[in-house]
């Protein structure tokens, strides 16, 4: 069984899908951002950044995992699913992984804070996070071109990445023209698995239970 920790946000949603594509049983812990529960001790015993998510691995001794990306791939690796052996196809789907963590994730979420959060609007500063969103996404639009999914077959990658990817309106990304991203979106948005992880944490948010989810439970 596993522990998860999470918070309704795009990089908590990110493991919520991989738990459920992977269709592993998990304890869900919600935690209260606002309350800053992630900054307690108990908490930064698990993940010393003291954000979401991250999951403790009670196989055998307990093993704590933190960073969404770090997560997608220790449990592609568990389960061996999601992530190919092959060196050269393994590598195509951590490029793309990483490019979500290093690039999608840190611009879009620049993009959400100073369009909806930030106490005064700046348009200089909030054009150049919607920009380069755009630049990033007319790459995975031409990376879309002739594949269903981000490496041709559903991986950890393209987990990774919708979460983020189906916000886009919410900050104001353009996405006209980019019929290929656009595709895999909707493509995307009818897995089951994105359904149902989207959800995770249910709302409104509880955060003093703890539910069980399994494979068949909460369908």
């Amino acid at each position: 069984m596993l522990d998860f920790y999470t918070a309704a946000t795009p990089n908590g949603h990110k493991v919520a899908i991989a738990l459920e594509e992977l269709s592993l049983p998990y304890t869900l812990h919600i935690l209260d951002l606002e309350k800053r529960q992630q900054k307690e001790e108990w908490y930064l015993r698990i993940n010393p950044n003291g954000r979401i998510p991250a999951i403790v691995d009670n196989d055998g001794d307990e093993f704590p995992v933190f960073g969404s990306g770090a997560i997608l791939i220790y449990l592609a690796e568990k389960t061996g699913l999601l992530l190919p052996t092959d060196r050269r196809r393994r590598s195509e789907v951590l490029q793309w992984l990483i490019f979500q963590v290093a690039g999608v994730g840190p611009n879009q979420g620049q993009a959400h804070a100073f369009v909806h959060y930030f106490p005064e609007k700046i348009p200089s500063v909030i054009s150049r996070f919607l920009n380069e969103s755009r630049r990033l996404y007319e790459i995975l639009n031409n990376q879309l071109a002739d594949k269903e999914f981000l490496c041709g077959e559903l991986s950890i990658a393209d987990i990774a990445t919708w979460p983020w990817v189906r916000l886009h309106a919410w900050p104001g990304i353009d996405i006209s023209g980019l019929d290929h991203l656009s595709r895999w979106i909707n493509t995307m948005a009818n897995r089951p698995a994105c359904a149902r992880g989207i959800k995770i944490p249910p709302r409104p948010d509880n955060t003093n239970t703890v539910r069980v989810f399994s494979a068949i439970a909460d369908r």
